[in-house]
């Protein structure tokens, strides 16, 4: 059985994006698939327990019959902080190991692991220790950022040593794909660094859902509670005349638009092009011409008690930490995966025929 521990060394690096797009490819090769996450970070209730939100995805789209407490035996929950410096984590790295070798054998277990080379080291199971223990081969994933990245990948290269298997370039922008293809990854392969793909950014696959921005918003949903579940891939703010914004409205698809509650043409205007919600600002709420407007292009209404500051900040943190729970994540996530992926090189790496 081979082991391929999926991490990064910073986040969000679009880890689990690929870790889902590798267990899919596999499957669909016919290879016995298995997963696991030793420590989950987005903890949800089901059914009475503390779960890892993007694990019961996985069950769910790879059919996984297997206790949630065996996929994922620790779920850092609302209160991580505590937990850690309690102790109720002490006994952490021998459940990790006792979940992983219940499992049973596959022919590759790939573990979506570590957001950075410290994850896990306050209970005495970071990356490279996860690794040496359960004698997993290290695919990272790196966000592309320029020098940063190069300096990630060779640090990574001299930390891991021949434990690393190789990379996946992630989220590599149209602009700069040629420069990556030419003259980074020449550079990277003469440091010895196996590239098995570059992957391009889209936005989609990091976009929340509108029922995760009320809830990081503490928002109140005055309307069309029923389309929480849209994607939101951009968002503007609504403070401009609004001859100028009705020009932004139109370029930018699948939008939220953030704006003052007194700002009725600018919610008109966001409610004649691609919006998939409207938050409006300052904890007040609009009239009732804007919300039987909103009801009829089935468009959410969300009052925040926030300034337009501080929403944006929230939102541009949140970018990139969105669940990849949606189903229609799922499909692109498996066509980017068999497109900019190199499945035969990393199969042969991984000893694996069919």
């Amino acid at each position: 059985m081979k082991r391929l521990y999926v991490g990064s060394l910073n986040s969000p690096s679009g880890k689990e994006i690929i870790a889902l797009g590798i267990c899919l490819l596999l499957k669909d090769r016919g290879f016995d698939t298995g997963f696991f996450k030793p420590i989950g970070i987005r903890p949800v209730i089901r059914q009475g327990k503390v779960v890892d939100e993007n694990v019961e995805f996985f069950k769910k789209i790879l059919g996984l019959n297997v206790p949630s407490e065996k996929l994922c035996p620790i779920v850092k929950g609302f209160d991580s902080l505590e937990q850690t410096v309690s102790g109720k984590l002490r006994t952490g790295k021998r459940r990790i190991i006792s979940a992983l070798n219940s499992l049973g054998k596959h022919d590759v277990q790939v573990i979506s692991g570590a957001q950075g080379i410290s994850d896990g080291a306050g209970i005495g199971m970071d990356m490279k220790e996860f690794i040496k223990q359960t004698g997993s081969e290290l695919l990272l994933i790196e966000r592309w950022s320029r020098n940063q990245s190069i300096d990630n990948l060779v640090f990574a290269r001299q930390f891991f040593g021949s434990t690393l298997k190789g990379v996946v370039l992630n989220m590599v922008r149209d602009k700069e794909r040629d420069e990556v293809q030419k003259r980074v990854l020449p550079y990277l392969k003469r440091k010895g660094i196996k590239v098995f793909g570059v992957v391009p950014f889209v936005p989609t696959l990091i976009a929340p859902t509108v029922e995760e921005l009320k809830g990081l918003l503490g928002g109140k949903v005055l309307c069309c509670e029923d389309r929480l579940n849209e994607l939101v891939e951009h968002y503007l703010v609504g403070a401009m005349d609004v001859s100028e914004a009705i020009k932004y409205f139109k370029r930018t698809p699948n939008k939220a638009v953030i704006t003052g509650a007194h700002r009725s043409d600018i919610q008109l205007a966001a409610l004649e092009t691609s919006t998939r919600c409207i938050i409006l600002t300052g904890g007040l709420h609009t009239n009732d011409v804007i919300i039987g407007k909103a009801k009829l292009k089935g468009v959410p209404v969300i009052s925040v008690r926030h300034d337009t500051f501080t929403v944006v900040d929230l939102i541009e943190g949140f970018y990139g930490r969105a669940s990849i729970a949606h189903n229609e994540k799922v499909e692109i996530i498996r066509k980017l995966t068999y497109r900019h992926l190199n499945t035969a090189l990393l199969l042969r790496d991984l000893g694996l025929k069919k």
